[in-house]
């Protein structure tokens, strides 16, 4: 069932979201990038709730880095750098407080944790080196039992399947797990599945609010 700030006592693992539940996002900063560079309205290509084919490609990695960068330069007229794109794509990573890695490493101490993101490979290197420069980690696999990226395992929420994968790799009890995420439709994939679920509105809370 979805649910209002959790208990974590009554669980016995948790699935953490990543953007915006752990790296704080700015969708905006990568729309206002691409529309500089492009010269058009690249809120109709990409919006955080309805994704274009190319972006959900990248993001269950049946199509690269190069693809991707190949397919955005052929979108457009102008002359634009592999690196200018991928600096664009990249604009919406900001940081992770260390607040939010230490709450981890408690919660971790005492449950089951996990990760479970939509991400794709750009993304995946970037927030590496965000996190290695801030907090000298070398990714924050470290930090859960397992971390699932959607462009590894081939799968992306809100899709049932990954969710379902999640729980049977891990032998996981739906009814003694929580997952948080910060997207509504994330969410009803996970309560689909029998999952207890967390909407965390990150404009008000944050996961520090779980303690």
């Amino acid at each position: 069932m979805s649910i209002k700030i959790p208990n974590l006592n009554n669980y016995e693992a948790i699935i953490f979201d990543l953007g915006g539940v752990i790296i704080n996002l700015n969708y905006k900063k990568t729309e206002q990038e691409f529309e500089a560079l492009f010269g058009n309205d690249f809120s109709e290509m990409y919006s955080k709730q309805s994704q274009t084919d190319i972006f959900n490609k990248l993001e269950t990695g049946d199509i690269s880095e190069k693809q991707f960068v190949e397919a955005m330069q052929k979108s457009s007229s102008k002359e634009i750098s592999h690196q200018e794109i991928i600096t664009a794509w990249n604009a919406m990573l900001l940081d992770i407080p260390k607040e939010r890695i230490e709450l981890l490493e408690q919660i971790g101490k005492e449950k089951r944790i996990f990760l479970l993101s939509n991400t794709n490979e750009i993304h995946k290197k970037a927030f590496d080196k965000i996190i290695l420069e801030a907090h000298q980690m070398k990714g924050l696999e470290p930090l859960f039992e397992k971390a699932y990226f959607s462009h590894l395992v081939g799968m992306r929420k809100p899709n049932r399947e990954i969710f379902d994968f999640v729980i049977q790799e891990n032998n996981l009890n739906p009814q003694k797990a929580l997952f948080i995420d910060d997207s509504p439709q994330h969410i009803e994939g996970a309560l689909k599945t029998g999952l207890n679920a967390y909407h965390l509105e990150v404009s008000t809370h944050s996961i520090l609010d779980l303690i």
